[in-house]
């Protein structure tokens, strides 16, 4: 059996191109692209309608609570709104409870992975033990194990000697580093950034230049080092001059932001609302600006959710105390097409930043409409109009801050190696 996706507006963003045309599927691969495909004989037709048909979203970054804090998010429900949110792949982070630092650990995570998850999901490891910055992890074995990035995530390395050991390590293995481009000595205790805003709201703020400092460092170890390396967020104008510098330099380095960062400023935050409370905090306005900018040109690379579930106990507390995180695998798409309806990027562009590029850094199939990938795949109305509910999110946790928010952009099915694993209503 194969199947026949017919009339539809093809995405690729490899190729930079939106063109009409139809897409065989077979073995779980594309096997077909052309304006108008024939029926073969026991194939099942899917019309598309005129509706957006491009490469699964790649999102790396996300947070799922197992094993340590599977009340948060599950594999189960992080894969349901990750296929509803039209992301085929999950790359996760190894912030975990414990920590995913040991190959035994791994292991467990990959096994939980395949046991119904529905989405591709692939593993970082954490990057020194614990997440502590004092002792590296063994990286070899965790590569060997699975493990498609290391990184201990907001628990900044703050010892370069430590940084710089792991560095060169990871490098000579081809394994790839993601780092989190914050200051700890400045951004410790921040609750959004400094300037009016805060000062206005009597909140502790962290300066910009926090990042810029993060990120200079890092630079500066992988020209040493020789590694390949990945920011995770650049959210600041100030640090884009740096990131542009390493890639003229010849760096192999590459750079991301989240979707809050893209679409949200930290005037959204008014009363003191913590769903809108994330780490790095929300920026300024310009800063907002000079990000979609920098996707916009490819200073800044991938786009994701870094969906982090929080429980109702740890956001409903006073802002400054109340714990940093938003979900974003089912809202991603629809809060990223609001660049395209307000002309900052355009279809090709913004898939390129989902799909294409975080497949191509960590070396995974997929990320192309092309003839020989794999059929992962989200079919959309670009158009569609609804309010988002938060309580009708798959993911456990409800800490989103697109609650009640009037948004374009429904997900109408996914595909994960020509199956598909989400449907919805059109309309």
């Amino acid at each position: 059996m194969t199947l026949l996706l017919k009339n539809a507006r093809l995405i690729d963003p490899d190729a930079g191109t939106e063109t009409a045309g139809d897409l065989r599927i077979a073995n779980g691969t594309i096997a077909g692209i052309a304006p108008d495909l024939k029926m073969r004989k026991n194939e099942t037709i899917h019309d598309c309608a005129g509706m957006c048909l491009a490469p699964g979203i790649v999102d790396i970054g996300v947070k799922i609570g197992e094993p340590g804090e599977r009340h948060k998010e599950s594999f189960r429900s992080a894969g349901q709104a990750a296929a509803a949110g039209g992301v085929t792949t999950i790359v996760m982070r190894a912030d975990t409870l414990p920590a995913i630092d040991t190959p035994e650990t791994l292991a467990f995570v990959l096994n939980r992975a395949r046991d119904g998850t529905g989405v591709r999901i692939h593993p970082m490891a954490a990057l020194t033990k614990g997440r502590t910055g004092r002792e590296m992890t063994e990286i070899g074995f965790l590569l060997d194990a699975g493990a498609v990035a290391f990184s201990d995530g907001d628990a900044v390395v703050d010892d370069p000697k430590v940084f710089a050991r792991a560095l060169s390590y990871s490098g000579a293995l081809g394994a790839l580093v993601i780092g989190h481009v914050q200051d700890r000595g400045l951004s410790e205790g921040a609750a959004v950034t400094s300037g009016k805003f805060a000062t206005v709201k009597g909140l502790p703020g962290v300066s910009p230049m926090a990042e810029r400092m993060g990120l200079e460092r890092d630079l500066a170890l992988v020209e040493m080092t020789g590694a390949r390396y990945h920011a995770d967020q650049i959210t600041t104008a100030a640090a884009l001059p740096a990131l542009k510098r390493g890639k003229a330099a010849g760096l192999d380095i590459t750079a991301g932001v989240s979707i809050h960062h893209l679409t949200l400023n930290e005037l959204d935050i008014g009363d003191y609302r913590t769903f809108f409370k994330v780490k790095p905090p929300l920026r300024a306005e310009p800063d907002r600006a000079a990000a979609v900018a920098a996707v916009a040109d490819g200073t800044i690379d991938i786009i994701s959710s870094m969906h982090t579930p929080q429980d109702e106990e740890s956001k409903r507390l006073p802002f400054e105390e109340a714990a940093s995180g938003a979900v974003g695998l089912e809202t991603l798409l629809p809060a990223a097409l609001q660049l395209v309806h307000g002309g900052a990027l355009d279809l090709p562009t913004l898939f390129r930043a989902l799909s294409f590029n975080p497949a191509q850094r960590l070396g995974l199939a997929g990320g192309r409409i092309a003839i020989g990938e794999p059929a992962d795949l989200v079919l959309f109305d670009p158009d569609a109009p609804f309010r988002l509910d938060r309580f009708t999110l798959n993911s456990k946790s409800k800490n989103t801050p697109f609650d009640g928010a009037q948004l374009q952009g429904r997900v109408l099915a996914t595909f994960v190696g020509g199956r598909v694993v989400h449907e919805s209503e059109r309309g």
